[in-house]
């Protein structure tokens, strides 16, 4: 393989990577900011990772329901407090995952590449099990058809981790294979 399509597709692969990390960071930012959490938005129920809000008939609007009313409906307050922390930190480290990524493009060391991995399967786990979660506290009042735009941001989000971990997989298997006697990539 010649000089300049390496370099070529070592740019390539960085920027796919950067692209599906920027796309991540605007899917967790819409559903998680715009959407304020909410996965279900309906005109007559509200639920997300901060409300919980059924349709009451005699009011004739929504109401917003507190803890101990959900406790009764069998809603954990633990679980749904580990749903949200874990969402939540996903976003965090959606923040600061472009920095891991430009300071491994800059030192291509192999060990940086492998940290990134590990932090994307770290998002991957956090973001699938607060979604989990979730999903499991309230599914007597979700039915599929319910789900909105926040909760498709978040399915979005976690395909797009899981291309990113394909495609950092595949850099490292390509860094290996083309510079198997340079010590950053051994």
């Amino acid at each position: 393989m010649g000089l300049l399509q390496q370099r070529c597709t070592r740019h390539l692969l960085c920027a796919l990577i950067l692209l599906k990390a920027a796309g991540t960071l605007a899917l967790m930012l819409y559903a998680l900011l715009w959407e304020a959490g909410n996965l279900v938005d309906l005109p007559d129920k509200r639920i997300g990772f901060y409300n919980f809000c059924l349709w009451n008939e005699t009011a004739g609007e929504l109401q917003c329901l507190e803890y101990k009313h959900l406790q009764v409906m069998g809603i954990t307050l633990p679980g749904m407090v580990l749903a949200r922390v874990s969402v939540y930190a996903c976003l965090v480290f959606s923040i600061f995952y472009p920095i891991f990524v430009t300071h491994a493009k800059c030192s291509e060391e192999r060990k940086g590449w492998k940290m990134i991995l590990i932090v994307l399967i770290i998002k991957t786990i956090m973001l699938s099990g607060g979604l989990g979660t979730f999903l499991l506290q309230t599914s007597q009042w979700i039915h599929p058809s319910d789900f909105t735009g926040g909760f498709l941001a978040l399915l979005g989000t976690q395909a797009l981790l899981l291309l990113q971990i394909l495609t950092v997989t595949v850099y490292l298997s390509w860094a290996r294979h083309t510079h198997p006697d340079q010590s950053p990539f051994c």
